[in-house]
C-alpha cells in the first residue's frame, strides 16, 4: 500500500483494518510505503497502526497472526509507480498483493486469491470490484472483467485487463518485466499489465468482487482532462510500438479516449455507467447482483 498527504486519514485507517484483522487469511507482511511526507494525522495513524493492530488480535486471542511490518518513507512525493516499486523491493515473500489506501478488501479477499494465485500458475490475479460511495453497506454496481485467454487479451487492447486494487502477482513475474513503468502518468498498472502479456506471462480475472471499490464525484473528474488524454496518448503509443494494438486498434482508441477524457464531468460520468452496464451484459452478469454483496 502506498500512502501520501493527499489521502484521507480515515480512509486509510479502514482499508488497513480490512486488509489485515478482518482477513480470514492474514498477511505474513505489510508494506506501507510513504510517498513524501505525509502531514502528523497519517503519520501517527501509520506509525501506531502495527502496535494497534497487536492490541486488537491479543483481545481476540489472534496474537500469532500478527505480520511483520514495513514502513518504507520517501523524503519527497514521487508518484504512485515509484512508490510500488520501493515496496515491492521490500516484499519478502514471492506472492504479494495490492491494496489502495482508500478501497475496502472483503474479508475473505485474501484466502480465496492468494490459493488460486498459488495453484494456477498465473503470474497475476484480479477480481470483479464493487462500488460504494458514501457507505459500504449499501454498495452500487459490479464491474466485471474476463476470466481470461484470448477474450481476456482481446479486451486488453482497450481497457486496462485488471482492476488494481484486487490484484494479486508473483513478484518475480511482474521484477522480470522491471516492475512498474515510471514514465506512464496514471496508467502504471495498465502498462504494466501489457508488458507482461506481450512477454508472454499469464493473468487472469475471478468473478466474485473481493473489493469494495471508493466512487465519488472526484473519481470522475481525476479521469478526465487534457492531462489525463496526454498520458493515454502517450500509453496508446507504447502499446503501439511493442506490437500489442493494430494502427487501425490505435486509432480506434484514440478517438474513443478523446471523447471520453475530455467530455465534462457529469456526462463523462453518465457514459461511464452505460459503458459499465454494457461490459457487464456482454460477459451476462448483472450491474447490481445481490449475490454478490
Amino acid at each position: 500500500m502506498a500512502v501520501y498527504a493527499g489521502d484521507t486519514p480515515s480512509f486509510v485507517a479502514r482499508a488497513l483494518k480490512s486488509d489485515t484483522i478482518e482477513q480470514t487469511l492474514m498477511p505474513n507482511q505489510v508494506v506501507i510505503v510513504c510517498d513524501g511526507p505525509l502531514g502528523k494525522e497519517l503519520d501517527q495513524l501509520v506509525d501506531q497502526y502495527p502496535a494497534e493492530l497487536k492490541r486488537q488480535l491479543l483481545q481476540v486471542d489472534r496474537a500469532e497472526e500478527m505480520p511483520e511490518f514495513t514502513i518504507v518513507r520517501l523524503p519527497i512525493n514521487r508518484g504512485l509507480a515509484h512508490a510500488l516499486n520501493l515496496g515491492l523491493k521490500s516484499c519478502k515473500h514471492e506472492l504479494v498483493a495490492r491494496a489502495d489506501s482508500d478501497d475496502i478488501s472483503r474479508p475473505s479477499r485474501f484466502s480465496i486469491l492468494i490459493p488460486l494465485l498459488a495453484a494456477s500458475g498465473l503470474d497475476a490475479l484480479g477480481s470483479a470490484i464493487q462500488e460504494f460511495s458514501d457507505d459500504e453497506y449499501t454498495p452500487g454496481r459490479i464491474r466485471y472483467l474476463p476470466s481470461g485467454g484470448s477474450e481476456l487479451r482481446t479486451y486488453a487492447t482497450l481497457h486496462s485487463p485488471l482492476h488494481h486494487p484486487s490484484v494479486a502477482f508473483r513478484k518475480t513475474s511482474v521484477c522480470k518485466v522491471g516492475g512498474y513503468p515510471e514514465n506512464t502518468g496514471r496508467f502504471e498498472d495498465y502498462r504494466l499489465w501489457e508488458t507482461m502479456l506481450v512477454v508472454g506471462e499469464h493473468i487472469g480475472n475471478i468473478e466474485e468482487p473481493l473489493v469494495l471499490y471508493r466512487s465519488d464525484r472526484s473519481m470522475y473528474h481525476r479521469r478526465g482532462g487534457m492531462r489525463m488524454f496526454r498520458d493515454e496518448l502517450r500509453l496508446q503509443n507504447e502499446f503501439l510500438h511493442d506490437g500489442f494494438i493494430s494502427p487501425i486498434q490505435f486509432v480506434r482508441n484514440i478517438l474513443i479516449r478523446a471523447c471520453y477524457r475530455l467530455l465534462p464531468d457529469q456526462v463523462r460520468s453518465c457514459l461511464y455507467a452505460i459503458m459499465t452496464t454494457l461490459l457487464n451484459r456482454f460477459h451476462g452478469k448483472s450491474v447490481n447482483d445481490s449475490r454478490k454483496k
